[in-house]
């Protein structure tokens, strides 16, 4: 009896392994989702359509970007994270939602590690420190705020897109590293933000290389300092955090990446991986991401890779938060 069992099980997984084959080899036979939990017009936007696009023509479905902005993007994490892992959704996420959070928040609804399926690296993004020329005149250089803050401590204040984003965590590095006393006004959203700087409800505003860019081709804003080590060639004549406000050393920037549930097949986690990466490896697509972003093209091609950036990240940001002080119940 036990050699008639084992040969009816061997029989039952022989016929099933063809269908199981086809069910994989299938994949995607319907629209894929790409979540995203900031708002329209973020950078995290930005990216996300121009991703979409692209992923579209390789996948040969659509590719539809959907955005559930709030609570610094773990809204849409949760959705996510509870979704079924069947290659259908995929959540665009970002160090803020998947590093950071993991300290700044008492309590998270699900796990940033052991809930999802790290699938695509997609860059390194930095912040701008940019002021209203048209509200704040008397900011002419990053020595200028500097100045200001310390004569007047606790007078100046800076927005950012919420609670433990870059756009937070880059001005409480800069604050830390010069000493000043700077009042942090959190908006949700870049567009909120943005909007409190050109009104000239706030003085400051760190925000993301891509969105920034933008606006200081526009006029609309004057940029500072760039938060990375380096001049950004989207923006050669913004001078570094380093060069411009007398912070030898500083550099402070996040990622993008993509991740699906926990549980993702590993062949849809391969093959994912594996068109994102021809996608942003792509000459026109890298020209996009260094001139009008500010993003660093990822060198980080694994799967594997981009989830020990990530447990790094979660360590080394909890320091610069509990240097902080920032939490959020």
């Amino acid at each position: 009896m036990p050699m008639r069992r084992l040969l009816l099980t061997l029989t039952a997984t022989c016929l099933l392994a063809p269908g199981a084959l086809a069910q994989a080899d299938a994949w995607p036979n319907r629209p894929i989702t790409l979540m995203g939990g900031f708002p329209n017009g973020s950078g995290v936007d930005i990216y996300q359509r121009k991703l979409a696009e692209p992923l579209t023509r390789a996948l040969g479905v659509p590719v539809v970007v959907d955005n559930r902005s709030g609570a610094g993007g773990n809204i849409a994490s949760e959705f996510v994270a509870k979704a079924p892992a069947d290659g259908y959704l995929f959540l665009f996420g970002t160090a803020g939602t998947h590093a950071i959070n993991a300290t700044l928040y008492r309590s998270l609804p699900f796990d940033p590690v052991k809930d999802f399926t790290p699938v695509a690296h997609l860059g390194d993004v930095p912040n701008v420190l940019t002021v209203s020329p048209e509200k704040r005149p008397q900011y002419k250089s990053c020595a200028d705020v500097v100045s200001a803050a310390r004569a007047r401590p606790g007078a100046l204040n800076y927005a950012s897109t919420g609670n433990g984003a870059s756009t937070h965590l880059a001005g409480a590095q800069f604050i830390q590293a010069a000493g000043l006393d700077v009042v942090h006004v959190p908006y949700r959203g870049q567009p909120g933000a943005q909007t409190a700087l050109l009104s000239g409800d706030v003085d400051l505003f760190f925000n993301q290389s891509g969105p920034a860019i933008g606006y200081i081709g526009q006029g609309q804003v004057k940029g500072l300092a760039v938060t990375t080590a380096k001049r950004l060639p989207a923006l050669p004549d913004v001078p570094t955090v380093a060069e411009a406000c007398g912070l030898p050393g500083f550099d402070s920037s996040t990622w993008y990446g993509i991740f699906a549930p926990a549980g993702l097949p590993e062949a849809i986690q391969t093959r994912m991986n594996a068109e994102i990466q021809r996608v942003i490896t792509a000459p026109d697509f890298q020209k996009w991401l260094i001139e009008t972003q500010g993003i660093t093209p990822s060198t980080i091609n694994t799967p594997g890779e981009f989830r020990a950036v990530q447990e790094r990240d979660i360590a080394g940001w909890a320091e610069v938060i509990r240097r902080s002080g920032a939490q959020v119940d």
